[in-house]
C-alpha cells in the first residue's frame, strides 16, 4: 500500500518536476536553410534572448537540404522534450503537398509554439524588362502567354507560392525558375536572365534604392515604412489581394505541454522586446506572438492553401 501511494505521489509530481528540469542542457535550434537565410537571421537574433530567459545555451544548426526537409525531418524525430526547436519559414506548410514521401507528418508531428516574424514580399522585374508598374508587367505577360519567367528561393518556398498567388491572381501563364536561395534568384533578376521575382523585403530594399531592380507592388495590407512609394498589390490593381509570409518556432509532438508553455511564454517576453521589434522593423517584417494552439490552427489552415496551389495538378517532387 505504501509503495502505491509513493507511486500516486510521484505521478502527481510529474508535471512540477518537468518544469523545474527544463531546460536540462543546451538548446538546439535547427533552421532547415542555409546560413544567412531570412529564418537563419531570425534564429540568430532569437537565441540569445532565450537564453537570457531560459538559462541555457541555444545553439543555431543550420541543417539545410532537400527543400528543408532534412532539418524539419530531424526535428521529428527529436526526444520530445523542448531541447530540439525548429525554426523555419512558412513554406513548411506546403511541402505536405510537394513531397510524396516526406519523412515526417507535417501537422501530427510537430507542435507550434508561436510565429516569430511575419513579413510580405515585393514584386519586383528586371531593369531591362522595361515595365514600371505592376499593371505593365501582367501586360506584357498577357501579350506573350508562357513567355516572361519568374524565380523563387525553391519549389514550394514562400516566394514560389507568393509568385503563383500574384499571377493566378492576375491572370497569366509564366515559367518557374527555381533557385538555391536569394542572392543567386536576385543575381539573375538583377542582369535580366529572369524577369520578376516576388522577393522578401529585406533582400528587395537596398537594390530597389540603386536602381539595380524595379519594385512594383508589395503583397501585404500596408505600404512598407522601408520603401513607403511602392503601392500594395491592391493599390496596384488586385483588389484584396494579401499575401503575408511567418517564420515560427515548433517543437516535437509530444512535447510536454509544461515545456510548451515556458517556450511560449519565453517567446511572447522576447518579441515584446522594442530591440526586437525594431530589427524585425529593419528586416522589413513585424514580430508575431500567438497562443500554440493557434499557431497549430494557422498551419493546418495554410497546409490546406497551399494543397490547392501545390497539389497533384502542379506536380510533386519524388
Amino acid at each position: 500500500m505504501k509503495r502505491i501511494c509513493l507511486a500516486l505521489l510521484l505521478l502527481a509530481a510529474t508535471p512540477s518536476i518537468a518544469a523545474q528540469a527544463y531546460p536540462a542542457r543546451p538548446i538546439r535550434m535547427i533552421v532547415p536553410f542555409t546560413a544567412g537565410s531570412g529564418s537563419d537571421t531570425v534564429a540568430r537574433l532569437i537565441a540569445p534572448k532565450l537564453l537570457d530567459g531560459l538559462g541555457q545555451r541555444v545553439v543555431v544548426d543550420n541543417r539545410a537540404g532537400a527543400g528543408s526537409t532534412i532539418g524539419t525531418a530531424m526535428v521529428a524525430s527529436a526526444a520530445p522534450d523542448g531541447h530540439t526547436l525548429l525554426l523555419t519559414s512558412s513554406g513548411f506548410a506546403g511541402a505536405a503537398s510537394l513531397y510524396q514521401k516526406l519523412p515526417y507528418d507535417t501537422v501530427r508531428d510537430f507542435a507550434g509554439i508561436t510565429p516569430v516574424m511575419s513579413t510580405a514580399l515585393i514584386l519586383v522585374a528586371a531593369p531591362s524588362l522595361g515595365v514600371k508598374s505592376m499593371k505593365d508587367l501582367v501586360a506584357l505577360a498577357k501579350q506573350k502567354p508562357g513567355a516572361l519567367t519568374y524565380a523563387s528561393t525553391g519549389v514550394g518556398s514562400g516566394t514560389h507560392y507568393g509568385a503563383e498567388l500574384f499571377r493566378r491572381a492576375a491572370g497569366f501563364e509564366a515559367t518557374h525558375v527555381p533557385y538555391k536561395g536569394v542572392p543567386e534568384a536576385m543575381n539573375d533578376v538583377m542582369t535580366g536572365r529572369v524577369n520578376f521575382y516576388v522577393a522578401s523585403v529585406q533582400a528587395v530594399v537596398p537594390l530597389a534604392r540603386e536602381g539595380r531592380v524595379t519594385a512594383l507592388a508589395i503583397t501585404g495590407p500596408q505600404r512598407s515604412r522601408l520603401l513607403p512609394e511602392v503601392p500594395t498589390m491592391a493599390e496596384a490593381g488586385l483588389p484584396r489581394f494579401e499575401y503575408v509570409g511567418w517564420w515560427g518556432m515548433l517543437v516535437p509532438a509530444r512535447t510536454p505541454r509544461v515545456v510548451v508553455d515556458q517556450l511560449s511564454k519565453e517567446m511572447k517576453r522576447i518579441l515584446d522586446l522594442p530591440e526586437i521589434r525594431e530589427k524585425f522593423e529593419g528586416l522589413g517584417g513585424e514580430a508575431w506572438w500567438t497562443a500554440p494552439q493557434a499557431f497549430d490552427r494557422l498551419i493546418r489552415t495554410e497546409v490546406e492553401a497551399r494543397a490547392k496551389i501545390f497539389g497533384p495538378a502542379s506536380g510533386q517532387v519524388q
